[in-house]
């Protein structure tokens, strides 16, 4: 017996073509979770048109190479937005960087965050995005400490280390909890850090 598929020409998979407003974006969510699954090198680009539902020719519409959808959602899906001002409290180390954790828009998610790692040791573009990423999170946790610490004990090289000790948690966090299965509080680390500086 036959199956009862209504008779429209094509299998079940929808047209898509390049008039498709969500294509794209289904593309770039196929391939985060493929990327972060098996890996760049694992992941051919026809299985990212499939779990994309989308023919292949349009996912070459939107990146000519498959390293253009790498490259797409390195650049638009890990960055470090733009906030408000750094609540930081004179003397109040520990509790300036724990606001700035909690206020700190970090926009990657746990799956680019794995991309990003795995990834960085072989593409020179997400190894790059990495380095600006933690540059970006460093010079945010540097100046906040800045403001707490105004006084001659925090001279820069301490500062500095403290703010790279911080951006590494922020940043690393995930991958850490992943590898170790331990979540690493933010606060927590203030406070070493804050007692460190003290």
């Amino acid at each position: 017996m036959s199956s009862l598929r209504p008779r429209s020409g094509r299998s079940s998979r929808r047209t898509r073509d390049a008039s498709d407003p969500g294509a794209r974006t289904r593309i770039l969510d196929a391939a985060e979770e493929l990327f972060a699954g098996g890996g760049y090198e694992a992941t051919p680009t026809s299985e990212i048109a499939r779990l994309a539902d989308v023919p292949k020719g349009l996912v070459f519409h939107y990146f000519p190479r498959k390293i253009d959808v790498l490259v797409a959602l390195i650049d638009e899906r890990t960055l470090v937005e733009e906030s408000p001002e750094v609540e930081a409290v004179p003397g109040d180390a520990a509790g300036t960087l724990s606001r700035l954790a909690r206020r700190l828009p970090l926009s990657a998610s746990p799956a680019m965050r794995r991309i990003l790692f795995r990834e960085a040791d072989t593409h020179g573009s997400v190894r790059d995005r990495l380095g600006r990423l933690n540059g970006e999170i460093i010079q945010r946790a540097r100046f906040a400490l800045e403001l707490a610490l105004p006084t001659p004990r925090g001279d820069a090289a301490r500062l500095e280390v403290a703010a790279v000790t911080f951006a590494a948690v922020l940043l690393y966090q995930e991958n850490l909890c992943q590898l170790t299965g331990h979540h690493i509080d933010p606060d927590a680390v203030a406070e070493l850090i804050a007692h460190a500086l003290g």
